[in-house]
């Protein structure tokens, strides 16, 4: 048999300690707060692409003129009163290239396509979702990323946005697509409208990389209501992952059990508050990704343990409980470190070689983990230990009536 390490005398003090450390993040938070993310926050979120010019179209004439693309076709939508509504589609299918497109257009009155090189395919042109569609004498540009064009990093892309006030940069696609996401926090929550952000943005990249060259594809204000939507939501999402993880326990263990199992997870949940609030590390969409994943991983340990506490009051039905509950915790010590050491190997990794997010949510994940494999032989422990006391289980009473022992 294994050597048996009293771990129930750690119980008392490992308590203390927890207490004393969830007081420190309940003042952490009531003083400090969360340093919330964009995701929280109300803002900009845009789509930006660096581009080169394919082609400029122009319109001379008495009707109003529009230009669209979408994924498999230019049009063109001409209104007047002498010409009524007149669409004309240009299929990427039938006009492969700009320079068949530019042909079959500068035949119509009024128009002029001009373009860089014929040879583009039309498939890969894209337009300025922020520039009005109205063809004019003025250039309208239709742009493309070329196949040799240079790279430009995300981290290009955030030191051209130094001067602009709460930024994050991410690559969308590969780097060779020249595709970001861009978002900005609004820096003052009264502030009525965004057009502020989006000039800041435009005119940083535009210094940074030239004029005409930036193309917003995709550009969205998200207002404070919904980010304060979303902040309810995600309470709500933990409080009802940690209930069903509340039922799920009672089912399969007993009602004391489950309730060690939740105090458990309630304490990491703390613990990993009072850290971040602490280190005042972004409270984004990948910190609360980080706290599901410790929740599974915490309650994952936990069953374990209560697993072989449940098979030892079978097999040692005549020993204390705190007894069985020092063996059962001696006998899944050794599995409890390896798997604990080899994940935070992985997620050590994780935080050495990664950066932003990422490197965030591998250090949420080592600060969960620790927190987690303590909380389960303390915690959840000594709270069943606590409660054995009180709570007699069935178990214990049919194998002592078996084995003719008086309770």
């Amino acid at each position: 048999m294994k050597k048996v390490v009293k771990f129930s005398k750690a119980f008392v003090p490992a308590v203390i300690l927890s207490l004393v450390l969830i007081i420190v993040s309940i003042v952490g938070y009531f003083t400090k707060g969360f340093n919330y993310g964009l995701d929280f926050r109300s803002g900009l979120i845009q789509e930006v692409r660096i581009a080169d010019i394919a082609a400029s179209v122009t319109y001379v004439g008495p009707a109003t003129v529009t230009l669209g693309l979408d994924s498999g076709s230019v049009y063109i939508v001409s209104t007047g009163s002498n010409t009524g509504n007149t669409t004309y589609t240009y299929t990427f299918e039938q006009y492969p290239t700009v320079a068949d497109f530019a042909g079959a257009v500068n035949g119509m009155e009024g128009f002029n396509v001009e373009y860089s090189q014929g040879e583009i395919p039309m498939s890969a042109l894209f337009i300025d979702v922020e520039k009005v569609t109205r063809l004019t004498g003025e250039p309208y540009y239709v742009y493309y990323v070329p196949a040799d064009a240079e790279l430009i990093t995300s981290d290009d892309v955030r030191a051209a946005l130094e001067g602009v006030e709460g930024v994050a940069v991410q690559n969308i696609g590969t780097e060779e697509d020249r595709t970001y996401q861009i978002r900005v926090a609004e820096k003052d929550s009264n502030f009525s409208g965004s057009n502020e952000l989006r000039s800041a943005v435009k005119s940083s990249l535009e210094r940074a990389f030239g004029e005409n060259s930036i193309v917003i594809v995709k550009s969205d204000f998200v207002g404070a209501q919904y980010s304060q939507s979303l902040g309810t939501k995600v309470v709500l999402l933990l409080i009802g992952t940690i209930l069903l993880i509340w039922l799920y326990a009672t089912i399969r263990f007993r009602w004391d059990f489950a309730l060690g199992a939740i105090l458990a997870l309630i304490h990491d949940v703390l613990i990993m508050t009072g850290f971040i609030v602490w280190t005042g590390m972004e409270f984004s969409s990948t910190t609360i990704a980080a706290y599901l994943t410790i929740l599974g991983y915490s309650i994952n340990d936990t069953i374990v343990i209560y697993d072989r506490i449940r098979e030892n009051t079978r097999i040692l039905p005549s020993i204390s409980f705190k007894e069985r509950l020092d063996i059962s915790l001696s006998e899944t010590l050794s599995r409890t470190i390896l798997t604990t050491v080899t994940t935070l190997l992985a997620v050590v990794s994780l935080y050495v070689f990664t950066t932003g997010s990422m490197k965030d949510f591998a250090l949420a994940l080592i600060v969960g983990m620790i927190s987690g494999t303590y909380s389960t032989v303390f915690i959840a422990s000594a709270f069943i230990s606590f409660t054995s006391k009180f709570v007699k289980s069935k178990v214990v009473k049919d194998e002592n009536l078996q084995a003719g022992i008086t309770v």
